[in-house]
């Protein structure tokens, strides 16, 4: 029987629930995951090389074109964590959401199915490399002998990890009811039960019903996107029920100073994007009472500087701007 986690990764990332395969030989780095890494990734994550008199670095300083050098990982940190693929970013990338700004690759095709399926394995089963070292070049001394670092969670993700505390997976009926209402939901991270929606596809056709269709994944979302739908003060309302909310996106609607007022006792918000709207000072005054905020975006709404400049003394460490 598939687990609630399993039926929501099929019905947002496009995968299936299969029973555990029987005893098999260890995934081989070499034949079995290295060319699905050649062929859709190494081309922006090799070694430093000439193209057109410019010299390119690899992307985010993170080489997949040697073994070592994927033990070391990116000038984000590590990349690689043995036996954990959803401590793994090299196996998060290719999960994310294609929208997302971390989804790999970002042009081209993604790996499939089968090869993510395989990466996963060769990772739970603590990523041997086997004899395979790779490039050579700007490699250290001692590279070779080098293991995997420890995992060490960013304080986002430890945030995030918290709210995840008590939250069940949604069920296909909740996930299938939302996506009749036009809605779009994803997992913000792999095998979590929070969830991202939007109306992206259908912008102009997303009202406060259809945003009120949201309230039954109400415990799962921590990201909502309501921009440049047709929503007004009323579909606040719905928002303000959202416990785990973290990143509010409104810009380009029609909401109002008065619809913030709705959002005061909101825990855990903290980013909201209130670009091209008629907020103005007043509102701001509304979000001064929200103290978990540590983003606002006013670029081309109706708040002063002098306004923005007040919001920022109000909360310390907020980030509020009009430019």
């Amino acid at each position: 029987m598939s687990t609630p986690a399993c039926r929501f990764a099929a019905l947002t990332l496009g995968f299936f629930c299969v029973a555990a395969p029987a005893l098999h030989a260890a995934v081989n780095f070499e034949k079995e995951v290295l060319p699905a890494l050649t062929k859709k990734c190494i081309d922006c994550h090799k070694a430093p090389f000439e193209e057109n008199g410019k010299k390119k670095e690899p992307k985010a300083g993170l080489r997949l074109d040697a073994s070592w050098a994927i033990l070391k990982g990116s000038e984000n940190g590590p990349v690689l964590t043995p036996s954990a693929p959803d401590k793994s970013g090299i196996y998060e990338a290719v999960m994310l959401p294609k929208d997302d700004d971390g989804h790999m690759p970002p042009k081209g095709d993604d790996m499939t199915a089968a090869e993510i399926k395989t990466l996963k394995t060769w990772i739970e089963e603590g990523a041997d490399f086997g004899g395979w070292v790779g490039s050579t070049e700007g490699m250290p001394l001692g590279a070779l002998t080098a293991t995997a670092k420890p995992f060490k969670p960013r304080p986002h993700d430890l945030f995030y990890a918290s709210l995840e505390k008590g939250v069940k997976p949604l069920s296909d009926d909740v996930l299938a009811k939302a996506k009749a209402a036009g809605a779009q939901v994803a997992a913000v991270k792999v095998e979590s039960p929070l969830v991202r929606v939007d109306f992206l596809t259908g912008v102009s056709k997303c009202d406060d019903v259809k945003a009120a269709a949201i309230l039954p994944l109400k415990d799962n979302i921590v990201q909502l996107d309501l921009g440049r739908t047709i929503i007004t003060d009323a579909a606040l309302q719905t928002i303000a029920q959202l416990p785990r909310l973290v990143e509010l996106d409104l810009r380009q609607t029609k909401v109002t100073d008065a619809g913030l007022e709705s959002l005061i006792g909101m825990k855990q918000l903290q980013t909201i994007n209130l670009y091209g709207t008629g907020i103005t000072d007043a509102g701001l005054k509304h979000l001064a009472k929200i103290k978990s905020l540590k983003n606002v975006y006013l670029w081309q709404s109706k708040a002063t500087a002098a306004g923005v400049k007040q919001l920022n003394a109000a909360i310390p460490g907020l980030k509020a701007s009009i430019e």
